[in-house]
């Protein structure tokens, strides 16, 4: 099965959190509260939102986090991207010679083509729209994708 990590997840959360409120600074004691997650699980997803440029940081008394640019120029391929590293279906579909059959098999154009197509998707919705989804608008079908690339 193909899933997103569950701290891929909670950031997806704590992102939609932030852009709820986008000039607000809130504190990681404050958005483990409104996301409904615990604060150590909060503390641990801000750090690479934060190196990857999602989150800004501020110190202080009234320090905090806010997002570090509007929702809508935020897309889902950096969120996961900014948790679990760069998207690879499989691990030829990133890098070559990662796998002791490349030689034989034939398969890494294939995973890379939809590798593209899964990518495309992800940096086609914005966390803003996830804050929306009634607005994500519909897509073609991967199969149809695919089939076009």
């Amino acid at each position: 099965m193909l899933r997103v990590t569950k701290l891929t997840d909670y950031a997806t959360l704590i992102l939609t959190v932030l852009a709820a409120r986008p000039e607000t600074v809130l504190s990681a004691p404050e958005l483990a509260e409104r996301a409904g997650l615990e604060p150590p699980t909060v503390a641990k997803v801000l750090k690479p939102l934060a190196a990857a440029g999602l989150v800004a940081g501020f110190r202080g008394a009234n320090g905090g986090y806010r997002l570090a640019r509007p929702a809508a120029a935020i897309s889902l391929i950096e969120i996961v991207e900014a948790m679990e590293g760069p998207l690879g279906m499989t691990e030829c579909s990133l890098h070559a010679g990662q796998c002791s059959l490349e030689d034989s098999c034939g398969m890494r154009a294939n995973w890379r083509r939809i590798n593209d197509v899964v990518a495309d998707a992800l940096r086609g919705v914005s966390l803003a729209q996830l804050q929306n989804p009634t607005h994500i608008p519909a897509r073609k079908s991967i199969a149809m994708q695919l089939a076009n690339a």
